[in-house]
């Protein structure tokens, strides 16, 4: 079998740990091929260095190094580079970079200097966490740079400030007048990611930001139209549970858009090409005009690697079901 999903951050990166988990527990699915398509619309240069926040919580996550606690980062880390360029006055400070995670940093700008591709950077990064021992493939989104900004307003006129700064600095506590996502007009999709998702057994779509995560690898050109095409059953898991999100700030990224934080509005945002949707017991009343709606049996919470792998094996199972 062969499975594609396509995944933000922290909330792809634990989906698809217990997705693998899973398949390597049930007896028949352990050969199951997963690939992830992930979202660089939150990439940034920070200090000279290109920094892909959801490519590397991927990486950390499923290679074993994740801080468990925050959900991003590197495990046992510390912060003397960081220290050392608060002191020269280096800015800005509001991202916090261990000395760990300076190291994936230093490499891939090295490596996309050297003129390597995105892809074939995270193959090597890949290959540095044990990603293809696991029969898991992470593919960058493009190839080409794209970043996210945030349009607000404070008071004295609107202006861009980069998605990372509106989540990290100020927590997106500052409403969002709109979403531009630089560069994503001129992207193709990096190689693999289409095929990936065209010649899939089942596609799923992890409980990641439906606006800034999912939404923005919708927008490649190219993905979308793949997705209504393939003969793939597309599942998707929702990412609220009564209207707020289960982690970050999805309701506040929503409302900016004009969609209600709800699960039915999420899932109609994906209607043209979803064929289920995996909602929480809270959201029963869920419907969609076109996917099919199941409730899973329990709180759809993430909660550790277990909790997880029951609801990626629901999502199968409402898998085979529509393809039935």
């Amino acid at each position: 079998m062969r499975i594609t999903a396509l995944a933000g951050g922290v909330g792809g990166a634990r989906f698809v740990r217990g997705l693998r988990h899973h398949l390597d527990t049930t007896p028949g699915l352990e050969d199951t091929e997963v690939t992830v398509v992930a979202n660089t619309g939150d990439d940034i240069t920070l200090f000279g260095l290109r920094v892909s926040p959801d490519v590397d919580t991927l990486l950390y996550t499923l290679g074993g190094g994740i801080d468990e606690a925050q959900g991003w980062g590197r495990a046992d880390e510390s912060h003397r580079v960081q220290s050392e360029l608060a002191a020269y006055g280096a800015q800005p400070q509001w991202f916090a970079l261990g000395d760990r995670d300076f190291g994936t940093h230093v490499v891939r700008s090295q490596w996309l200097g050297q003129g390597l591709s995105l892809s074939e950077v995270t193959a090597r990064l890949a290959a540095r966490w044990g990603l293809p021992e696991q029969r898991i493939t992470l593919l960058p989104m493009t190839d080409t740079p794209v970043e996210t900004h945030v349009v607000v307003d404070e008071g004295d006129g609107e202006r861009a400030i980069h998605f990372q700064e509106w989540w990290v600095r100020h927590q997106a506590s500052v409403p969002a007048r709109r979403f531009v996502v630089a560069g994503l007009d001129r992207a193709a999709a990096a190689p693999g990611v289409l095929d990936a998702i065209r010649q899939a057994d089942v596609v799923l779509l992890p409980p990641s930001n439906p606006v800034v995560s999912i939404g923005i690898v919708l927008g490649v050109p190219g993905v979308r139209d793949a997705l209504r095409g393939t003969t793939a059953p597309v599942v998707g898991v929702s990412p609220l549970i009564s209207g707020r999100p289960v982690r970050g700030h999805a309701d506040a990224c929503l409302e900016a858009i004009g969609v209600p934080a709800t699960a039915a509005a999420v899932g109609g945002l994906y209607e043209d090409f979803l064929d289920a949707w995996l909602v929480d017991p809270a959201d029963a009343g869920t419907t969609l005009a076109r996917a099919r709606v199941e409730v899973f049996d329990g709180p759809l919470l993430m909660s550790d690697v277990d909790a997880t792998a029951r609801i990626a094996a629901h999502a199968l199972r409402l898998a085979s079901s529509v393809t039935a």
